[in-house]
């Protein structure tokens, strides 16, 4: 039940993000991705760590979306640069 709520919780953090104003500079940044992708992708990511237990150790999704904020690589075994 826990890895449900968190992968709950992450989907809405990640949402969040994605329609976020303030990401309308994202278009910008990056090449031939939109916001949505790149959190959509991010959060498929994610949530297969979570089915693996990754996170078992994580309070929230906010927590989760924090800390692989900070370190992808170490976080998501199947992040690609």
């Amino acid at each position: 039940m826990k890895r449900e709520k968190l992968m709950a919780q992450v989907r809405n953090e990640y949402s969040r993000l994605a329609d976020d104003e303030r990401q309308q500079h994202f278009g910008q940044t990056t090449d031939k991705i939109s916001a949505e992708d790149y959190y959509g992708n991010l959060l498929n990511l994610v949530e297969k760590e979570i089915s693996r237990g990754t996170f078992d150790g994580f309070h929230s999704g906010l927590e989760i979306v924090n800390a692989v904020a900070s370190d992808k690589q170490k976080w998501l075994s199947e992040w690609k640069n």
